[in-house]
């Protein structure tokens, strides 16, 4: 048995293709199980986040051709399979390993040094382990990155600064609103990512927060930590005349705005401007919405410039970290290295 990882992440492909690939959390352990049921892995971990969609396996085989087999197993159409074929990865051995390290290390990350993807790793790998989908490989594997990002934070300052999704989102909104004092932020969707942004606005001056969700517990329960407002989820569209920002981060696996729709909603609005930053993968809002005077939209993949203003200085810091001698260690405990 051999370690593979194929997957795709924002390096190789747009979040619309992305988009496409994406599971749902609620259903990666019912998709672990069909993967492994169908003879595809023996483990697996299934990590899917705004930007990467990865398969970490232990499976016989070149990993070109277990790729191929996914794909199958997917029902992945032809277009997609088309963009695939050059755009998603296959690595196995020393070269997976090597990219888990990087990921766990946040050095592949569109915020390079962000801590979020540590944490996301944690918990697929949980879910993958609770559903007794991991065994020695990928135990031995995932162990090993963890200890590596560890080292990596501690070593170096790559870590220092905007380093999360949240803290660009929040720079982003800056520059497009000229400022956040006394801003009305709509948040919509109240996991992580939402709560998180919704902190770091608040922490630049946003007046007052407003929070949806689909579980009316949880969108009370973030409210009342940010001292803002919660909301029914079927009425967040009403407070968009009223807010200059929405941040939507919701796990719907379709469009919850449209650009006929915004256009309604905009027709009770002062002319000022909006902005909307979609977070999620599926993609919330339709990126035709964007195209309506005075609105500005931003997607995930939207973050990259703000991102790389970042980056030179975190690129430095990344040149200094070296995965071989922990790929000369891991390879020697059995079960980890790819075997002929």
């Amino acid at each position: 048995m051999s370690f593979l990882v194929i997957g795709l992440s924002h390096r190789s492909a747009p979040v619309g293709v992305r988009e496409r690939m994406a599971v749902v959390g609620s259903r990666v352990p019912e998709s672990l199980a069909a993967l492994r049921g169908a003879g595809l892995a023996t483990e697996a971990v299934l990590v899917s986040t705004c930007n990467r969609v990865e398969w970490y396996l232990a499976a016989a085989g070149d990993p070109a051709a277990v790729a191929a087999r996914l794909w199958d197993f997917l029902g992945i159409e032809s277009d997609l399979r088309r963009i695939l074929s050059d755009r998603a990865h296959a690595l196995a051995g020393d070269d997976a390993l090597g990219h888990l390290f990087r990921v766990a290390s946040g050095l592949d990350s569109l915020v390079r040094g962000e801590t979020e993807i540590l944490g996301q790793l944690k918990a697929a790998y949980e879910t993958a382990r609770a559903g007794g989908h991991t065994g020695r490989i990928l135990n031995r594997a995932f162990q090993r990155a963890f200890a590596v990002a560890k080292e990596v934070r501690t070593r170096t300052g790559i870590q220092r600064g905007n380093t999360s999704v949240a803290s660009v989102a929040v720079e982003l909104a800056e520059r497009v609103l000229g400022g956040l004092v006394g801003r009305e932020v709509l948040v919509v969707g109240a996991g992580d990512t939402g709560g998180k942004t919704a902190r770091a606005l608040l922490g630049r001056g946003v007046r007052g927060v407003t929070v949806a969700n689909r579980s009316p517990d949880r969108a009370v329960a973030l409210a009342a930590a940010l001292g803002g407002r919660a909301i029914p989820f079927d009425g967040w569209e009403l407070e968009v005349p009223r807010v200059d920002m929405v941040v939507s981060c919701t796990d719907a696996p379709h469009r919850i705005l449209d650009r006929p729709r915004l256009e309604r909603l905009l027709a009770h609005r002062e002319p000022r401007p909006l902005l909307l930053v979609d977070l999620a993968v599926p993609r919330d809002i339709d990126p035709e919405a964007g195209r309506l005077r005075g609105v500005f939209l931003h997607d995930i993949d939207g973050l990259q410039a703000v991102a790389d203003a970042h980056a030179d200085r975190r690129r430095g810091e990344a040149r200094r970290v070296r995965f071989k001698p922990h790929l000369k260690i891991c390879p020697g405990q059995p079960g980890i290295r790819a075997k002929p």
